[in-house]
């Protein structure tokens, strides 16, 4: 569903009368002898309208008239007609609007009023401007008369003005065509600085090295999105990779968990961090030793720079009016969501919640091309996944995650330059890769969509008793050869162990939550 517009309609005489009011007896900013001028050198100039058809619309005129004459040249140059003044007459005639701007004479003055083309982009620009600052008036009446309405939520109102004002600024910054030399330039720039980098990374680290070989990091301006089933350990692993983020390569990270409190995973950072089990943190019986231990770690975790946001039930307007403050005051270099299924946009008012995802999930695309920076959203897969048979043949594990499962995949699928899903095989009892070695605490990372690079998977070591992935002892084991992770499903050549006697699945899920 597509946005609001920001004042689509003419100003009317009603609209007139409550900005002067608002202004205090002042006219809204305009200037008709300019909307005049750029009509004019439209009509004696053939190729005036190029140079600002990309800046003006009908609305950005505050004449009625010169709106009606502009639609017109629009429509005119939308079916390649010649625009002249009798050309321009007639489309007028033909919707019925010649009278209403003032008959062919009004037209005809309209050439008088420029002598040259030559200044009508300049022209077409303060046109634009008085356009955004009457839109600014009306849109501070708006808020007042919605200020004194008892009967909605303050907190609908201020996403409401956020999401008007939002999309008032947006449609003021347009960017420009740019010939491909400067783009290039940039281009080269970034890779003499990536080959500076002694981790030979062009972005942000993740902590893992076979992830970062594929992804050369996460990179600017990308939506990344993280998904599994329940109990794969979605959350340990973004906690994993913010906690090296921040701690061992000092980027200041922002995280915003719509499902666990900062409390929960602040404890989940110190296990992770102290090496002391999750038990120990949470039930506070820690030995004289690990006191110690624990207060000679805990300072890394205290100066860390991660932000975390723990709203539950976040709108992606809150998430995006915090992440500019955080990007502001801190410069963060990345952004986690945990998760994307929990969001709402409720301001926007979809029609159901499939629209409410594929909404969240653009504005997420879009907060991290404003940014620069990596977005990286946790997301739920869908049933499907437990619904089709345990099973291992041809080499193809049945459980092994699709892009098909994600949850209303459509949006998220098309919108993330990379998805990427975390399978423990050994949760659905598949316990080796069919070389023998085991797959006992062993889980996958699969990159099933890469924009900008391969598709390939990254074998991890899942320690539940510290909540956190690592990387394998003995990773080239696990591999075809010596240059890492094999493609596809390598690692699941083995048949189903369900009958193992020497695994104990149970309870595992309800002691380590994910």
């Amino acid at each position: 569903m597509a946005k609001k517009a920001i004042n689509p309609k003419a100003p009317s005489i009603s609209d007139s009368v409550a900005a002067m009011a608002a202004l205090g007896g002042k006219m809204p900013p305009h200037d008709i002898e300019f909307e005049e001028a750029v009509l004019g050198a439209i009509l004696v100039d053939k190729d005036a309208l190029q140079n600002v058809v990309e800046i003006l619309k009908p609305e950005h005129f505050y004449k009625e008239a010169n709106q009606m004459v502009y639609s017109a040249i629009l429509r005119l140059n939308a079916q390649m007609a010649p625009i002249d003044i009798k050309t321009v007459q007639e489309e007028l005639k033909r919707v019925g609007e010649l009278e209403k701007v003032g008959g062919l004479l009004y037209v005809v003055s309209l050439t008088s009023r420029v002598a040259t083309a030559v200044n009508i982009e300049y022209h077409a620009k303060l046109i634009f401007q008085k356009y955004l600052q009457r839109s600014l008036i009306h849109l501070g009446g708006d808020l007042v008369t919605s200020g004194y309405d008892e009967t909605k939520d303050v907190a609908d109102l201020l996403e409401e003005a956020e999401d008007k004002l939002f999309t008032l600024s947006q449609g003021s910054m347009k960017k420009e065509v740019v010939q491909i030399g400067s783009v290039v330039s940039v281009a080269i720039n970034q890779m003499h600085e990536a080959a500076k980098r002694e981790d030979k990374l062009s972005g942000i680290p993740s902590g893992f090295r076979g992830i970062d070989e594929i992804t050369l990091g996460w990179q600017p301006a990308t939506m990344v999105v993280i998904a599994a089933r329940p109990a794969m350990g979605k959350t340990a692993f973004v906690l994993s990779m913010a906690r090296r983020m921040a701690i061992d390569y000092r980027l200041p990270i922002a995280m915003f968990s719509l499902e666990m409190s900062n409390v929960e995973l602040v404890k989940r950072i110190m296990t992770a961090e102290t090496e002391i089990p999750s038990e120990k943190i949470k039930s506070g019986r820690l030995t004289p030793e690990e006191w110690q231990h624990f207060d000679s770690q805990i300072d890394r975790v205290v100066n860390a720079p991660i932000y975390i946001d723990d709203t539950p039930g976040l709108s992606v307007f809150d998430l995006r009016s915090k992440a500019r403050i955080l990007k502001k005051k801190h410069d963060i270099k990345c952004i986690i969501i945990d998760y994307l299924q929990l969001m709402t946009a409720s301001a926007m008012k979809p029609g159901s919640r499939q629209e409410e995802v594929s909404m969240i999930s653009r504005s997420l695309k879009g907060l991290a091309k404003e940014l620069d920076i990596p977005v990286i959203a946790l997301s739920q897969l869908n049933r499907s996944v437990e619904q089709r048979t345990s099973s291992v043949g041809n080499g193809i594990d049945s459980k092994r995650p699709q892009l098909s499962d994600l949850r209303e995949s459509g949006a998220i699928e098309q919108d993330a330059d990379m998805v990427c899903f975390i399978h423990r095989p050994e949760y659905y009892h598949i316990l080796d890769d069919g070389k023998g070695n085991s797959l006992v605490g062993m889980a996958q990372f699969i990159i099933a969509k890469h924009r900008s690079g391969r598709i390939d998977d990254v074998l991890l070591k899942f320690r539940a008793e510290l909540i956190r992935f690592e990387e394998p002892d003995n990773l080239q084991a696990y591999t075809s050869g010596a240059e890492g992770p094999s493609a596809g499903q390598q690692y699941y050549m083995s048949a189903v162990n369900s009958d193992n006697p020497g695994v104990d699945l149970s309870g595992q899920s309800e002691d380590v939550p994910f």
